[in-house]
């Protein structure tokens, strides 16, 4: 059998080294790539129980929070508010027995600042209340107050809602200050807008809420300062990233309050 030449026994013997070199740099690589990827898929899963822990203790911190919310407004409903009712029987049953008319007015003013606290207590406990914050829940109370406020007077209230979702979730402080301009709002119109009729509109778009206050008034004079009361609605409304917009004519005064939610 012929030799080989050594010409060609040193090119197959080159090519070997060559593809066991080649071969051993691909294994090398996905060992490399593979060792990377290992540890990427830890770091990835620490992260992730890092995340998951974090959440953790913000849920059970919000848990606390809710929990102590629930605290005080039972405390509150439990003792401030049976001190409130008995300060109130205590009135009327001295009003009845009260011969002078001087007491029997004071005795009223006291039933009357009973009463005020009273409903005082209630919006703070309905503010409380984390079971409250949602959509419908704001709607409905607000619905309620408005009522209420206004049916002592000459005023009618009309309500309407258009494509509300009662279910919507709804901040505790977002909830409070929508509520606190609906009041300011209201008792403006009772008391400066001369008017006959509120319009209350509550409309819900995708992620927006609105809330539109209306009456047939006279409107505001443009030419004075706003008051305390619109500076107070629209720096609520600025904080919670919302809008108050105002608009007054000599047919009356529009209020829109639109927030994200």
């Amino acid at each position: 059998m012929r030799e080989l030449p050594f010409e060609i026994k040193f090119i197959y013997v080159t090519a070997i080294v060559l593809i066991l070199t080649f071969a051993v740099f691909i294994i090398f690589v996905v060992l490399k790539y593979n060792k990377k990827q290992i540890l990427y898929l830890k770091e990835k899963q620490l992260n992730a129980e890092h995340q998951n822990q974090l959440l953790q203790k913000e849920l059970e911190k919000q848990k606390s929070i809710e929990q102590e919310r629930e605290r005080i407004s039972h405390d509150m409903h439990d003792d401030l508010g049976a001190g409130i009712s008995a300060l109130k029987l205590q009135a009327e049953f001295l009003k009845q027995k009260a011969s002078d008319e001087e007491l029997k007015n004071d005795l009223d003013e006291l039933l009357k600042t009973s009463e005020e606290m009273n409903l005082s207590m209630r919006e703070m406990l309905w503010s409380l209340n984390s079971g409250n914050d949602t959509v419908g829940s704001f709607t409905e109370y607000a619905k309620i107050y408005a009522e209420n406020f206004l049916k002592k007077t000459a005023v009618q209230l009309i309500v309407e809602s258009e494509n509300v979702l009662h279910d919507t979730p709804i901040s505790t402080e977002l909830r409070r200050n929508m509520f606190l301009c609906l009041k300011e709002a209201l008792n403006n119109a009772y008391k400066h807008s001369l008017a006959d009729t509120v319009n209350l509109t509550f409309t819900q778009k995708e992620n927006q809420f609105l809330m539109h206050i209306s009456d047939n008034g006279i409107g505001m004079n443009n030419e004075k300062p706003p008051g305390n009361g619109l500076r107070n609605m629209k720096r609520r409304m600025h904080e919670q990233g919302g809008k108050c917009e105002i608009s007054s004519s000599e047919k009356g005064t529009y209020l829109f309050f639109r927030i994200n939610i």
